[in-house]
């Protein structure tokens, strides 16, 4: 990125070192996610929201997803499913649609990282009445008893598989959290030289109607699918760079966006302005995001959609909510991030406009 910005170089930089600089970039967001993920759990706050899942049909499309990943390294990527999933027409895992991803994407990536040559293979099976299980097992170097121990304590990396692979040794750990605030468990098996296996279980209500599974993790879906615009929307943003990062967003996305510099100023333009949605920073001089939300929704506007954008502070993003705002979006604010944001707290409004109607 330096050479990009560098008009004295004589030469351009290739597109393999802009791709190379992008990855490492999306690494590093991955990394901040994790861990602001892991302290919020820390500390108990961390919301799941459970309603019926398709795991199948989560598991199918992660395993379509890594296939190129594996193949690149020689490694063959299975599926097995058990026969009565296969053929039932309900049935549904009751967790975070959102989260069960989440986890599903750190196994299946570790899988694919640490794994040298063999095989890699989900497995998905009822565990009981009331429980579904997915497996994730590698042929890879495998864990001792003591090092798988200290592969699911945070910030805890086994030196001896861990050399030259990127993270922060927080998958494991927040997994194991996510699946047991879902009411679920993360259970793991490994030896050394053969390979290992982490199993997933989660609540199951066989005569469950089953969701579409929701795919937030890379590559993300199309922005234009779930974009309800064109929206007049007030983005009130303090810091210069965020808020034409915002724009250009925004504008890729079809819609318009009008500035405010604080949180005085965009209580003042929605008083003037009609804005089909409002983004407010949580975090503003004058006059803060919470503080700013609370008036505005006891204004002429209460039913304009609101999007709170956090930095990762969960007091902050607690406040906004409180305050009103109807969805809360972590910065960095990817373009698909920033579309479902939109999409939801548009149907959030119309949702909440249909019951005060009922």
């Amino acid at each position: 990125l330096a050479a990009a910005a560098d008009r004295s170089g004589r030469q351009a930089p290739s597109r393999e070192q802009l791709s190379a600089a992008l990855a490492a970039a999306n690494d590093l967001i991955l990394v901040l996610d994790t861990t602001l993920d892991a302290e919020t759990a820390e500390t108990g706050r961390l919301h799941v929201d459970r309603r019926p899942v398709d795991a199948l049909a989560v598991v199918q499309d992660l395993v379509l997803q890594h296939r190129p990943a594996a193949a690149a390294k020689g490694l063959e990527l299975g599926l097995h499913v058990e026969a009565e999933l296969a053929e039932a027409g309900s049935g549904a895992a009751l967790a975070d649609p959102l989260r069960v991803r989440q986890i599903l994407v750190s196994l299946i990536g570790n899988a694919v990282k640490f794994t040298v040559r063999g095989r890699l293979e989900a497995r998905i099976e009822r565990a009981g009445s009331d429980r579904i299980a997915i497996e994730i097992a590698d042929t890879g170097p495998g864990l001792t008893a003591e090092e798988l121990a200290q592969a699911f304590a945070p910030f805890h990396r086994v030196e001896r598989t861990s050399v030259g692979v990127p993270g922060a040794g927080l998958g494991l750990s927040l997994s194991l959290q996510l699946a047991r605030l879902m009411g679920g468990d993360l259970i793991a098996h490994s030896a050394v030289g053969v390979g290992s296996c982490f199993r997933l279980e989660l609540p199951y209500d066989p005569s469950a109607a089953r969701e579409a599974p929701v795919a937030e993790q890379a590559p993300p879906p199309r922005a234009e699918a779930v974009n309800p615009g064109p929206l007049r929307v007030l983005v009130a943003e303090d810091e210069s760079l965020q808020a034409a990062m915002l724009r250009a967003s925004l504008e890729q996305l079809g819609h318009q966006m009008v500035h405010a510099i604080d949180g005085r100023r965009a209580v003042d333009l929605s008083r003037i302005c009609d804005f089909d949605l409002m983004m407010i920073d949580a975090r503003m001089p004058n006059v803060d995001g919470a503080e700013a939300i609370r008036t505005i929704r006891a204004g002429a506007k209460a039913e304009t959609p609101v999007i709170a954008m956090v930095e990762g502070d969960a007091d902050a993003a607690a406040d906004c909510v409180t305050a009103g705002a109807d969805v809360v979006l972590r910065k960095p604010i990817s373009v698909s991030a920033l579309a479902r944001a939109v999409a939801d707290a548009v149907a959030a409004r119309a949702d909440e406009a249909g019951r005060k109607v009922a």
